[in-house]
């Protein structure tokens, strides 16, 4: 199956949508929203914030270059930095996405899970999730790095993008916060 830009448009528009509204679904669910924070207070919270907001620009920053201003060529010549180009971007790029967006949706609702029923293993639910979301971030940089290897127009703009989103992603959420959490 060739994947099309037009077919990631589309799968990223609904997905997302899920990732916002399981936002919402999971902190309405919550007593208390504040208690997500976990150990993460005062400046750490506050610089969290800010990386939301840089985080949320890079992925639209990625998003529109990824899918909408580089070449189709380009996009299906997507590779990983030790491999070659063999026409399959495209599935390279949705299973970057599938690793980034799908337990996007999961997190908060995991978390809520442990803040409600406290396991020894929901921990491990949290963290992992977190873990496999990083490293859908990460295969999006690395393809984002590849298309600046390859010279492809807007591949700046990608990796931009993509270290956007790590701040958030890899350092606050994945290391920091699973760090300080109470578990």
């Amino acid at each position: 199956m060739e994947v099309t830009r037009e077919f990631l448009r589309i799968f990223t528009a609904i997905i997302g949508g899920f990732v916002l509204a399981s936002y919402v679904w999971g902190v309405s669910r919550l007593p208390q929203a504040t208690d997500l924070w976990g150990g993460v207070s005062g400046n750490l919270q506050k610089f969290s914030i800010a990386f939301m907001f840089v985080a949320a620009l890079g992925y639209m920053i990625y998003w529109w270059f990824a899918l909408f201003q580089i070449e189709v060529e380009a996009f299906n010549g997507l590779r990983w930095p030790w491999g070659d180009a063999d026409g399959q971007g495209g599935t390279r790029l949705l299973w970057s996405f599938i690793l980034f967006l799908i337990p996007s949706i999961l997190w908060l609702e995991s978390t809520g899970l442990h803040l409600r029923n406290p396991s020894s293993w929901t921990p491990f639910l949290v963290v992992g999730i977190l873990l496999l979301v990083a490293i859908g971030n990460i295969m999006l940089g690395l393809l984002a790095y590849s298309a600046l290897q390859d010279g492809v127009e807007g591949a700046i703009w990608m990796i931009i993008g993509a270290c956007a989103i790590s701040i958030q992603c890899v350092l606050n959420d994945l290391i920091i916060w699973s760090w300080k959490f109470p578990w």
